[in-house]
C-alpha cells in the first residue's frame, strides 16, 4: 500500500490537478465504504449522494441503501448480489459519486475522469451529463438488462497477447477478450461451458485463472440486442455537456461534443475495455496525482503498473487505503 500522500496544510497545494478514476463492477466493498464513512473526513458527502439515489432505489421498488450500507453491519458481497436486481450496481454508482464529491471538497474537482465498463455511468455523473438522480436510474436500467446477459466473467493473470493465446488454444470462439486491465490481469467473458474450458488452459499453462462472482456476461458481441435496449433507455434521460473530459476505456479516448451517449455507453456491452489506452491519454493532462473513485484498488493497481515511469504522479485509493488524508 502506497502511504506517501502529503501531510498537513501542503497537501492541497501539492495535489492541485487530479484524476479520478472510476472502477467497474467486481471491486466493491460495502465493509470498506462504512468504515471510511465513520472514520473519516467524507461522511457528509456519501450521506448526501445515497439520499439522492435512495428515492430512485424507492421510487424502481428497492430498498433504501443508504442505512443499509452505512450502518453497524453493512452486508457482505454475497447478500448484496442476493439482494433485488440492482442493488449491487447502485451501491457502486452511489460510492463512486460519493467519493468522488469527497475527493473534489478535499482536493479541488479533477481536471479529467476516467470511465471503466460500469464505471462510465459515474464518470459521466461526476462530469455534470448526468444528474445522480439520472445516473441511479441508468445504473438500474443496465442492471436490469444485464441480468438478460447470459453467460459470465473470468479473470486471467496475464496481458493480453497472453490471454488471447489462451483463447486460441482453448478452441473456445464463443469466449472473448472483454477487459485488459494492465500487463498483469485481463478478463474473459462468454458461456459457462466455455469459460471453464479457458480456465482449464490457463491452469495448464500456469496461469491464475477465477472466475468473477458476477451473475451475467458483459463486453461481448452477443449481446447486441440487450445493448440496444439499454441504449434506448438511456436516451429517456436528458443529457448536459460535460464540464470535463470524460475518457472511456471501451472508445478509448476522451467523448466529444457529437459523441452519440447512450450509444456510447451501450458499447460496454459489446466491445472490450482497454483499460491502459484511457490512463495514459487522461496522464497527458499532467495530473499530479490520481484518485480511484470507489471502494477497492484494483483499479488504482493496475494504473500503477500502466503509469510505471519514474515522473509518474502517485496514485490513490483513498477508501482502500486507512491512513488517507481526507
Amino acid at each position: 500500500m502506497r502511504t506517501n500522500a502529503p501531510r498537513g496544510p501542503d497537501r492541497l497545494s501539492s495535489w492541485w490537478r487530479s484524476v479520478h478514476l472510476f472502477p467497474g463492477q467486481g471491486d466493491f466493498s460495502a465493509a470498506s465504504l462504512a468504515r471510511a464513512v465513520h472514520a473519516n473526513g467524507m461522511g457528509s458527502a456519501v450521506y448526501e449522494v445515497f439520499e439522492q439515489i435512495d428515492e430512485v432505489a424507492v421510487e424502481r421498488g428497492l430498498r433504501p441503501l443508504g442505512p443499509w450500507l452505512l450502518g453497524q453491519d453493512p452486508p457482505g458481497g454475497r447478500e448484496l448480489a442476493e439482494a433485488a436486481t440492482g442493488s449491487s450496481q447502485l451501491a457502486l454508482f452511489g460510492a463512486s459519486v460519493a467519493v468522488h464529491r469527497a475527493l473534489s471538497s478535499s482536493y479541488g474537482v479533477p481536471s479529467a475522469v476516467v470511465g471503466v465498463s460500469f464505471g462510465e455511468i459515474a464518470a459521466l455523473t461526476a462530469a455534470g451529463v448526468l444528474t445522480v438522480g439520472d445516473g441511479t436510474r441508468v445504473a438500474h436500467d443496465l442492471a436490469v438488462v444485464l441480468s438478460s446477459c447470459p453467460g459470465g466473467l473470468s479473470l486471467l493473470g496475464c496481458a493480453e497477447e497472453a490471454a488471447r493465446g489462451l483463447l486460441d488454444r482453448a478452441g473456445t470462439p464463443d469466449a472473448v477478450l472483454a477487459v485488459v486491465n494492465d500487463d498483469r490481469s485481463t478478463v474473459i467473458a462468454g458461456p459457462a461451458p466455455a469459460l471453464l474450458r479457458v480456465e482449464k488452459v490457463a491452469a495448464d499453462a500456469g496461469v491464475r485463472a477465477v472466475r468473477l462472482r458476477l451473475p451475467f456476461s458483459s463486453h461481448h458481441p452477443a449481446l447486441a440486442a440487450q445493448s440496444e435496449v439499454f441504449a434506448a433507455s438511456v436516451r429517456a434521460y436528458p443529457l448536459s455537456a460535460a464540464r470535463i473530459p470524460v475518457y472511456s476505456a471501451v472508445a478509448r479516448r476522451a467523448y466529444r461534443p457529437d459523441d452519440d451517449l447512450p450509444r456510447r455507453l451501450a458499447d460496454c456491452l459489446v466491445l472490450p475495455a482497454v483499460v491502459p489506452t484511457a490512463l495514459r491519454q487522461a496522464a497527458a493532462h499532467r495530473p499530479d496525482v490520481f484518485f480511484e473513485a470507489g471502494t477497492g484498488d484494483a483499479l488504482a493497481s493496475s494504473a500503477r503498473r500502466v503509469l510505471s515511469a519514474s515522473l509518474a504522479p502517485p496514485v490513490h485509493a483513498p477508501v482502500a487505503e486507512l491512513d488517507f488524508p481526507w
